[in-house]
């Protein structure tokens, strides 16, 4: 194992940065009204990525939170996944040349999976599919709406496409703070070859050790890092200790 990349949470919602419980946009946490601070401040503290999500953007269908996404790249150099709202080629277009580093597809991944194919052949390396789930079956439209389409099925769809990763997120641990749900998780990265970044419920450093210790027992490169949000804010998990321990 090279280690897992910690990649912390920068939801949007109305400009600001929020945590959200269980995807609901009424049960979401302020955190803070200036995004490109917060970018920075996880910059500051030795992180080599950041994950932004704009949420009004995933209900809306289309880039909602434009001014706060773009604040966040003129606050930071490491390199940033944005999803959220982005459901065409020149949705991707446009984000990609103004800086981000990577698109998530996820409402366009299950309801559109020719338009991942092509936009990974067009930006290789640069598209990453975007697989919510609840109880297993894939989520769309900003979590509003439950298909009856496993996550590994819609996972396998994409295995020749040539995305970047798979950002798999448990909806029902998300903002959660009770762990990982490390079975689902680890049982779709032993079935797919696209590596896996974990997301949902990363409550304490335990939580990270005990992903570790599964993607280490599974096989090195099934799963590429974790996605950490509400621990990070409410200070749970200091990025220091959680940096350390992943790339040991």
């Amino acid at each position: 194992m090279t280690g897992l990349t910690l990649y912390p949470a920068i939801d949007l919602k109305d400009g600001a940065c929020v945590r959200l419980r269980r995807g609901e946009m009424g049960d979401a946490t302020v955190y803070s009204a200036d995004p490109g601070a917060q970018a920075r401040a996880w910059q500051d503290a030795g992180c080599r990525w950041l994950h932004v999500v704009d949420l009004n953007g995933a209900f809306a269908g289309r880039p909602v939170n434009d001014g706060a996404v773009r604040a966040i790249l003129a606050n930071v150099s490491i390199p940033v996944q944005l999803g959220g709202g982005i459901r065409d080629l020149a949705g991707i277009d446009v984000w990609l040349r103004a800086g981000v580093r990577r698109v998530i597809l996820g409402s366009a991944a299950a309801k559109n999976p020719s338009l991942v194919k092509q936009a990974c052949r067009a930006h290789p390396g640069r598209v990453a599919v975007g697989i919510d789930a609840r109880d297993g079956f894939v989520a769309t439209e900003g979590w509003a709406e439950t298909s009856s389409m496993r996550a590994l099925d819609l996972a396998l769809r994409f295995e020749d496409a040539g995305a970047a990763a798979i950002i798999y997120t448990d909806i029902s641990r998300d903002g959660m703070l009770s762990g990982l749900n490390l079975e689902q998780t680890i049982d779709l990265a032993s079935q797919i070859s696209t590596p896996v970044i974990a997301s949902g419920g990363v409550g304490s450093l335990d939580d990270l050790t005990a992903l570790k210790a599964a993607a280490e027992c599974d096989g090195p490169g099934l799963i590429d890092g974790v996605i950490v949000g509400r621990a990070l804010y409410d200070g749970r998990v200091d990025p220091r200790e959680a940096l350390a321990l992943l790339a040991a």
